[in-house]
């Protein structure tokens, strides 16, 4: 199949800052496939953890981008689903193997094949195959498969929505599986990109939600987004305080920290569960924490397709939007540094317009 040339911005090299413009390969849509302008883009943190080779898996060049919203300009012969002229979503994932238990079980992104799921960008989950790579929505247009775009509502603000597709479904699925809901206490840790998503869908699920961090600065923007209360996490009388509180602690912190901090506030029988960090805790767990009130300390992984969505409806439902700044594609370095520092409220979406500009 003939290949063709398309602008993106990308990384060349593991250097912060160092993303630039340049161009990737596109195909025409095969009969399953749909053909996507894309509009608009998130910046997610996992797109700066990629970009720096954080976790020793990044393919160059890496065109990040797996918050796409987008406008269908071909569909192919075999696409029922969607037209040219719809607004459409790609999240994390455009392929999985499609016949492991969790596939055939509608969870892809437990995919148990070979290389697990196929990523927007980055090629598969498990590259066994430098030579196989994709590239994400830092371009102006992506060709993915049927059964991986997703419906955006028409009640979304699609200029803002573009988070929801991991962000929104990051959170939502462990909410949703440990049963976030009326009579729930449940603990958000970290109120940066995932964590302000997680605070609106967990208190629109009608669980009693409480918002922790470290920065007092949060604390009024945690109550504007539904927070029943705000925990400071290094107050260590109010931590100690809260001990044997909540029923689910989900915890967004990106980067490695010590998990005992939270452990203590999980009620018996409770959940603790991180959704931001792929890789080890700073400090081993204690499990005499765990093991005195049968706590579990699990993990989670963005959410299936139907679980995205599943979502996007939720938050159409429930007039829920991440809050987002729009950027220039060509501010990207700016924006990536910014995020580096937590100095973004909450999520960058970039305005894919600015692409198509001519330098």
């Amino acid at each position: 199949m003939e290949a063709y040339k398309v602008k993106a911005y990308g990384a060349s090299n593991s250097i912060l800052n160092s993303l630039s413009e340049m161009e990737v390969e596109r195909y025409a849509p095969k009969a399953d496939e749909v053909h996507i302008e894309i509009l608009y883009c998130g910046v997610c943190h996992s797109d700066l953890h990629q970009v720096k080779n954080d976790w020793h898996n990044t393919i160059y060049p890496c065109v990040p981008g797996h918050e796409i919203v987008g406008r269908v300009v071909e569909a192919g012969s075999s696409v029922s689903k969607f037209k040219v002229g719809d607004v459409v979503g790609v999240g994390c994932m455009v392929d999985s193997c499609g016949v492991c238990p969790a596939c055939q079980e509608k969870e892809e992104n437990y995919c148990e094949g070979p290389v697990s799921w196929t990523a927007t960008y980055n090629g598969y989950m498990k590259p066994q195959n430098k030579d196989f790579n994709t590239f994400g929505g830092y371009s102006t247009d992506i060709v993915v498969k049927e059964s991986f775009v997703l419906s955006i509502p028409k009640a979304l603000d699609i200029a803002a929505a573009a988070p929801i597709l991991c962000a929104g479904v990051t959170t939502y699925a462990p909410l949703k599986y440990w049963g976030a809901g009326p009579g729930k206490s449940v603990a958000v840790v970290g109120i940066g990109g995932l964590g302000h998503m997680a605070v609106q869908i967990a208190r629109a699920l009608g669980a009693t939600v409480t918002a922790v961090t470290r920065d007092e600065k949060k604390r009024e923007a945690a109550e504007q987004l539904g927070a029943h209360e705000i925990l400071i996490s290094t107050d260590s009388k109010a931590m100690e305080a809260h001990e044997l509180q909540f029923d689910l602690i989900l915890i967004t912190i990106p980067d490695a920290f010590d998990v005992n901090d939270y452990v203590k506030l999980a009620k018996r029988n409770g959940v603790i569960t991180t959704v931001g960090l792929l890789g080890p805790y700073k400090l081993p767990l204690n499990n005499q924490e765990v093991a005195m009130h049968r706590r579990s300390v699990a993990g989670s992984i963005i959410g299936s397709i139907a679980e995205t969505q599943e979502v996007l409806d939720f938050c159409a439902e429930h007039n829920i939007l991440p809050e987002t700044q729009a950027i220039d594609i060509q501010y990207i370095n700016d924006a990536y540094s910014q995020m580096q520092d937590e100095e973004v409220r909450f999520r960058y979406v970039i305005d894919m317009a600015s692409l198509k500009q001519e330098a």
